[in-house]
Parts: structure tokens; C-alpha cells; sequence
């Protein structure tokens, strides 16, 4: 099979031209075929040392050694941005326990197959020849991407459990479904999860996060083989019921799973920026954790009263566990805590507060999550609910749709009233954000007006009404 060689950078294509035993391998081969712009281009070379490679690709630029023990070498050309990365063939061997329990093999008579068979799954273990065009493939990679199969390439996959992982972003990002025996080889290392590293953890629950086309396909991976004991918060929410007049669709994983595809879907997830994009779908998965401790039979009905406040050290447990930075944590926090709230009327004063309330995150955030929590129960119809429509737009009318109002008033302009700092000094700014808040005032000029009111009748025959 022959695939074209467009997408393929030109600095670099003219360095493998001149390199007759180079091949793109992995990640980069899939997306070409895919016809999606790789991230990254990884080279192996064969038939040459670590250090004649080094002497080759210094022809071209500056090739700084990454380590001999990897056997890879980063190549950066005058005027390029971006470097490229080269390796030689390797084979890895599990000595010991951990990520860290392998013995990296590279030597010139390794061949295609033998360094194609250490790869995760048959997708990633394709060859290009860059100077033909041709895909070269040993373990019926091309088909299984075709027919969007996730399918591991050997045993040797077991040796590093984080491939579990990487099989749930993959299978969210691509919409694949997992070949019945690779289902089966990840149960059967359930139990080495703990010999996984937290940051690694987050690298590939990030990448799910920010990737996935259909998140729930990862979601349900891990339930299938078994992973997702290791992550207990998501796991209560299995066989949890619910309300079926709300909630037709099943017990609160399968809510939580349609509530993250919902998501994926917004056209305001898709063009967030990117470490706000990751806080949303950890908010979505993270925003029902409270039915697991919450959901009782009350009358004949299935409720969960109160479970946006018992998910929140449920949603902090869960985000420890894969090492998310505190950036993600202080976002998702308050919209799990408010994804319930609802006003029908939101006036003015009301949508000020909750701007302030649900910072860091936003009210466009906030109505987001809510709109695709009530996407997330099919077979009821996708309908923005009206509150988070009006909430969103009155927050729009009063830019505070982005971020939470600042106090207009501060100190300085108190201090140039004559106002010396000190207790008076707080209780007149928490007393003028108030104001603020409550609509008393909406600019400079207005602000200005209420302080004199304010201090008179000591300072407002003194000073002007303007705070500048």
C-alpha cells in the first residue's frame, strides 16, 4: 500500500532522501493514513551505529545525542523551528518490576519486524518508506485501522502496563472498538497497575481528555478489562440507578459516559483553550461522583439530593489519583459543585454572584457542563436547557461570561481621597464591591459617585467625584 508524502515536512524528507535505510514509523504513519497532520515524525534508521548516525545526520544540522541507552538523536537544521527525531532500531527486554525494568537492545542487525514487534498496538507498529511511499506493514496493522480494531501486537505488550492506558485514549480518540483477546491480555495484567508512576497516569488521562472524539469508548475500555477498580471514584458510579423519568438511560456511569461524548460535541469544548478544554471533560467525568454516596429511595424515587456537594472530595480524590495539576483541580471544583444550579429568572445581581462564585472556572464553562449533562440522556431529546441559556446570556450582556467581575474601587483611589490604610480602608472596598455587585454602579464615574457618598460629609466637598 502507498500513501502520499505532502503532509510530510520538507527539511525533513530531504534528509531522509539521502538516508536509504530511514523509515517513518508509528504514530506518524497512522495519522498520514488517517489523513490526519502528525504531531511528530519518528525515524529509524537501520544498518548503521549510534555513532554513525550522528556523523550522517551532522551533515545536515546539529544532532544532539538524547541518550546512547535509547539509541536516538534529535536533529535541529539551520532555520527550523522544530527538530526531528532519530533512532536506531531497538528491542526492549523486561528485567525488573516497573516502567523503569527494562533493558534496551540496539544493534545494526535488528531487523523491520524485530523492532515493529516491541510496539503497543498494530496501528502503531506501521513502516513508511519516505523515498516510495510505501506502507510497510508486518502485523495487519493497515486493516485493523481500517476497521477501527485496536489490537495489540504481541505478549510483549504486558511488559508496560501504561499501554492499557494509551489503548483508552486510542480508542477514544479514533472511535475504535478493542480486539476481544487484547481485552483479554489487559485484564490479565490488571494487578501491575500499581507499578505505574502518577505522571504517567496524567500523561495519558490528559491526552484522553484533549483527544477524544468519543470519551466513552476509553471509559467503557476500562471497565471491560477491569481497569477501572484502579480508579474507584468513576467505578462507584456503575450500578447506580436513577430516576428513570430523568434519567432513561441507565444507572449514572452510562449518564456519566453520554455527558462526556455530549461534551466532546460543543463547538464551546472544541475552541476552549487547551487546559481549559482538559477542566471541562474532567468536570464532566468527575460531575455525578456524589450519587455513589447520595443516591437513596425516598418515596418510591430514586434521588441523589445533595450530591454536587458530597462529588467534591470525591472529584479532588479522583484528580490526586492521576497526579492533575492544581490549574485543572481549582476549575473543576466549582462546576461540579454549582452543575446543579438553576434559576429561571437570573437577574443581574444573581448572575454577578455566580460569576464570582464559580471562579476560577466561568459561567460559559458553567452552562456548558450543564447543557451537556442534559444532553447526556438519551432517548430524550438534546435541549439547551432555558436557565443555562438565559444564565449565558445575560452573563454575555454583562461580560462577566469569561471571567468573574473585578472590584472597580481600590485602594489607591481611597488612599488619594486622603482614606489611610487600615480597617476602615476594607470595610469601604468589601462594602463597594457589594455595591458593585448589586448594580449601585456599573463604571468609573458611577463609582465615584457612591464613594463620596460614602465619606461625606468629611471628604466629598474635598474631593471630585471621579476615582481616576
Amino acid at each position: 500500500m502507498k500513501i502520499g508524502l505532502d503532509a510530510v515536512p520538507k527539511p525533513l524528507m530531504e534528509v531522509l532522501a539521502q538516508l536509504p535505510d530511514s523509515y517513518l514509523v508509528g504514530g506518524c504513519v497512522r495519522d498520514l493514513m488517517l489523513g490526519l497532520k502528525p504531531s511528530d515524525y519518528d525515524t529509524e534508521v537501520f544498518g548503521v551505529t549510534y555513532e554513525g548516525l550522528q556523523k550522517k545526520l551532522e551533515r545536515f544540522g546539529n544532532a544532539e545525542m538524547v541518550g546512547s541507552s535509547f539509541g536516538t538523536l534529535k536533529l535541529w537544521r539551520p532555520g527550523e523551528k522544530k527538530e526531528f527525531d532519530f533512532a536506531l532500531p531497538r528491542q526492549e527486554v523486561k528485567r525488573d518490576r516497573g516502567h523503569k525494568g527494562f533493558e534496551v537492545i540496539h544493534r545494526g542487525d535488528i531487523t523491520m519486524r524485530d523492532a515493529a514487534i516491541r510496539r503497543d498496538f498494530t496501528m502503531n507498529a506501521l513502516y513508511l518508506n519516505p523515498r516510495t511511499g510505501e506502507v510497510i506493514d508486518h502485523f495487519n496493522g493497515i486493516s485493523d485501522l481500517q476497521q477501527r480494531k485496536l489490537r495489540h501486537v504481541s505478549d510483549a505488550f504486558k511488559e508496560d502496563p501504561l499501554r492499557v492506558l494509551r489503548g483508552m485514549r486510542f480508542i477514544s480518540r479514533f472511535d475504535m472498538t478493542a480486539d476481544p483477546e487484547t481485552v483479554e491480555l489487559c485484564r490479565s495484567i490488571k494487578d501491575t497497575f500499581k507499578e505505574l508512576p502518577k505522571p504517567r497516569l496524567w500523561g495519558e488521562w490528559v491526552r484522553w481528555a484533549l483527544q477524544s472524539v468519543r470519551p466513552s469508548s476509553g471509559l467503557k475500555f476500562l471497565q471491560e478489562t477491569e481497569w477501572l477498580k484502579h480508579f474507584p471514584e468513576l467505578a462507584g458510579l456503575v450500578g447506580i440507578s436513577q430516576d428513570p423519568v430523568h434519567h432513561p438511560e441507565g444507572d449514572a456511569f452510562t449518564h456519566t459516559c453520554h455527558v462526556c461524548d455530549a461534551l466532546a460535541e460543543t463547538p464551546e469544548w472544541q475552541q476552549a483553550p487547551i487546559e481549559r478544554k482538559a477542566a471541562l471533560m474532567f468536570a464532566a467525568v468527575s460531575h455525578d461522583f456524589g450519587k455513589a454516596v447520595s443516591t437513596v429511595l425516598e418515596n418510591g424515587r430514586i434521588i441523589s439530593h445533595g450530591h454536587e456537594e458530597t462529588g467534591l472530595p470525591l472529584a479532588e480524590s479522583f484528580l490526586n489519583s492521576i497526579d492533575a495539576p492544581n490549574e485543572i483541580r481549582e476549575v473543576v471544583a466549582p462546576l461540579v459543585r454549582y452543575h446543579m444550579v438553576r434559576n429561571p429568572k437570573p437577574d443581574d445581581r444573581w448572575v454577578r454572584r455566580m460569576a464570582i462564585k464559580v471562579a476560577p472556572a466561568t459561567l460559559q464553562e458553567l452552562a456548558t457542563l450543564i447543557t451537556a449533562d442534559h444532553f447526556g440522556r438519551p432517548p430524550k431529546p438534546r435541549i439547551v436547557p432555558v436557565e443555562a441559556a438565559k444564565m449565558r446570556e445575560r452573563a454575555q450582556e454583562l461580560k462577566v461570561d469569561q471571567q468573574a467581575p473585578k472590584p472597580m474601587l481600590q485602594g489607591r483611589h481611597l488612599i488619594a481621597r486622603g482614606m489611610k490604610p487600615g480597617p476602615r480602608m476594607g470595610e469601604v472596598l468589601k462594602a463597594a464591591f457589594e455595591a458593585q455587585i448589586n448594580g449601585e454602579f456599573a463604571d468609573e464615574q458611577g463609582a465615584g459617585k457612591w464613594l463620596a457618598a460614602q465619606l461625606q460629609p468629611q471628604t466629598s466637598a474635598k474631593y471630585p467625584n471621579e476615582i481616576s
